[in-house]
């Protein structure tokens, strides 16, 4: 099997790329709470306007560009929108069901979950550190979602568990493929909005309301989602997964400040142990993908 190892140019491109996209990121559920209606008007309208701005961006590099960027990109880029329908779908389901600090902490999960699938589907071997961490990372959820049984926000903990999973296959996916897929996320933004249409009873909401998902579909997702899945061209699944942890870190910040609404002791606690289990994981991958860029030589 060929070598998925690249350039460090590209390596810093992959940095700086999927760097923006995790932090515009933290602002998603932030403004998702802001708009305060229910989950069927949030995920329509949010939806649709990240479709609008996605190919919007499209049509204009058509007429700027001879050679734009395509919208789909063939069959990879109708399975990477399938994907991210279903992820759209799992997130909307977890953040009206559980606080924004659960969901977070739980997507925190994301490189572990890369790490699995690249193991199964494109070879790559999890190291030692990686199975220790993965283990931590699943103390780290069961204690967030034993809160999760004694609030009763199970259901929502859940829904986020799903959704890393199918976040982590989505970035893996994307790795494999090669491919320029960054705007098929617009696509299955839509499938998500047109999904919710027949459990909907309205999708109307005050413009007031409304303005604060039409910020978050027509400027934060756009730019997050086309960055990170930009990433894996440049990066491992798992390492742009990492990103994800800006979210994990600032969304509940944004939401107690905004908001004041103060996460758990138990999603503290399990919070904890998964960002000092993924900081500690990522310190180790990078000094090992260092050592192996500048190699010691006799």
């Amino acid at each position: 099997m060929a070598s998925l190892s690249l350039p460090v140019v590209d390596h810093k491109r992959g940095l700086i790329i999927t760097g923006i996209g995790g932090l515009m990121m933290t602002f998603d559920a932030p403004l998702l709470r802001l708009a305060e209606v229910d989950v069927h008007t949030a995920t329509f309208w949010r939806g649709l306007c990240v479709f609008i701005a996605m190919t919007g961006f499209w049509a204009i590099m058509r007429f700027v560009k001879r050679d734009p960027m395509p919208l789909v990109n063939g069959f990879d880029g109708w399975v990477v929108a399938c994907m991210h329908c279903c992820a759209n779908l799992l997130f909307m389901l977890a953040l009206f069901n559980t606080t924004v600090a659960n969901v977070v902490f739980i997507l925190a999960l994301n490189p572990l979950f890369a790490a699995l699938f690249s193991l199964v589907w494109l070879r790559e071997r999890i190291s030692t550190a990686t199975w220790l961490a993965i283990a931590s990372g699943i103390v780290g959820v069961a204690i967030i979602v034993s809160d999760g049984v004694e609030t009763g926000s199970l259901f929502g903990d859940l829904m986020a568990l799903l959704c890393v999973m199918v976040i982590g296959l989505g970035l893996t996916f994307v790795r494999r493929s090669g491919k320029n897929l960054s705007l098929a996320p617009g696509v299955g933004a839509l499938m998500a909005a047109l999904a919710v249409l027949p459990f909907a009873t309205t999708v109307a909401a005050p413009f007031d309301k409304l303005i604060f998902v039409a910020a978050n579909g027509l400027i934060v997702m756009p730019i997050a989602s086309a960055f990170l899945v930009a990433g894996p061209r440049y990066l491992t699944a798992a390492e742009v997964a990492m990103f994800f942890l800006l979210e994990t870190v600032l969304a509940p910040i944004w939401v107690w400040l905004l908001m004041d609404e103060v996460p758990s002791v138990q999603s503290l606690v399990g919070g904890a142990i998964i960002l000092a289990t993924l900081g500690g994981h990522a310190i180790y991958r990078l000094s090992q993908a260092h050592g192996e860029r500048h190699p010691v030589t006799s």
